[in-house]
């Protein structure tokens, strides 16, 4: 058996990265996340933004820069393509429903987007998982 290359093993690093974090995400922080009193909201929820933004930045790059450098390095490997549609879905998913989301839910915990924000987040899941399943795919089959 050979070793894969670099920026495989890398993709699929950086998937599992995004994988674990996303996972954690679902079932842990949103669930804290919802469970906050209403008069707490502002302040827990601003919190949640100041601590995830960082991590969120440095997932979602890590995770990008391991696409394209395998998607170059490797365009016909079929895993490749798999995780990108993954990614491309969680961060898609990211930008255009859960960040304005919780930009509207920064002064009110609104039940309709409370609930927005949680399907969101399992479109993201979704996402993370298809993209751990094509790093995986990429690096070792």
């Amino acid at each position: 058996m050979t070793m894969p290359e670099a920026s495989v093993v890398a993709l699929a690093i950086a998937a599992a990265l995004h994988a674990g974090f996303q996972s954690t995400v679902t079932t842990v922080v949103y669930p804290a996340l919802v469970a906050v009193e209403p008069q707490q909201w502002i302040r827990a929820h601003a919190a949640h933004g100041r601590a995830i933004t960082p991590i969120v930045g440095l997932t979602y790059g890590a995770l990008l820069i391991a696409v394209v450098w395998a998607a170059w390095s490797q365009p016909t490997n079929l895993g490749v393509w798999v995780c990108a549609g993954g990614a491309a879905l969680s961060m898609a998913a990211t930008a255009l429903l859960a960040g304005p989301t919780h930009g509207r839910l920064s002064e009110n915990p609104d039940p309709e987007l409370v609930r927005r924000l949680i399907v969101s987040d399992r479109v993201r899941l979704v996402g993370a998982l298809v993209a751990l399943l094509g790093g995986s795919m990429a690096a070792f089959v």
